[in-house]
């Protein structure tokens, strides 16, 4: 189970990006990910630092737009460091694909009537993918049962003791 901090970082991304109409999650561009994985791999970066990595090859004027929108999707933080910006990532790589998941999971599950027909799609995709995930989908569905019963009774699941 996630972490109580990371929980929290996730509802708070969630309202966030909530804006973006159906989808909770934002689709972002090839630049936009390319510095999103800039900034996760240095932790916090300038724009200026982004583009004297080497690894940046737009203009300023461009990488700060995009940094900018990024801060607007709340996918960023940022804070005043002189005349400019030091960015930090809101949530991690892995926090953002369990977001991203989750919510083409929902809507997945909302777009039909009977929810059974989507989950049918899933496992027909997990099978396709790999027969044993569905092994581990199974031991996964287990666990939630078991952790939703031992709530339901009012007691603490072993990972929250």
């Amino acid at each position: 189970m996630p972490s109580l901090a990371t929980q929290i970082r996730v509802r708070v991304l969630n309202k966030t990006l909530s804006v973006f109409g159906s989808s909770s999650t934002p689709q972002l561009g090839p630049l936009e990910q390319q510095l999103l994985r800039e900034v996760w791999s240095r932790g916090t970066a300038t724009v200026r630092e982004l583009i004297e990595g080497g690894n940046v090859r737009q203009a300023y004027t461009t990488v700060m737009t995009t940094m900018d929108r990024l801060y607007k999707k709340g996918l960023l933080e940022r804070a005043p460091e002189g005349r400019a910006f030091r960015y930090r990532a809101r949530l991690t790589s892995e926090e953002l694909q369990r977001v991203a998941a989750v919510d083409g999971i929902r809507q997945l599950l909302e777009s039909a009537q009977a929810a059974s027909l989507p989950l049918s799609y899933l496992v027909e995709a997990l099978s396709a993918h790999d027969a044993k995930l569905l092994d581990e989908l199974q031991v996964l569905v287990e666990r939630k049962r078991r952790e939703l019963r031992a709530n339901k009774a009012g007691v603490q699941s072993p990972k929250e003791r």
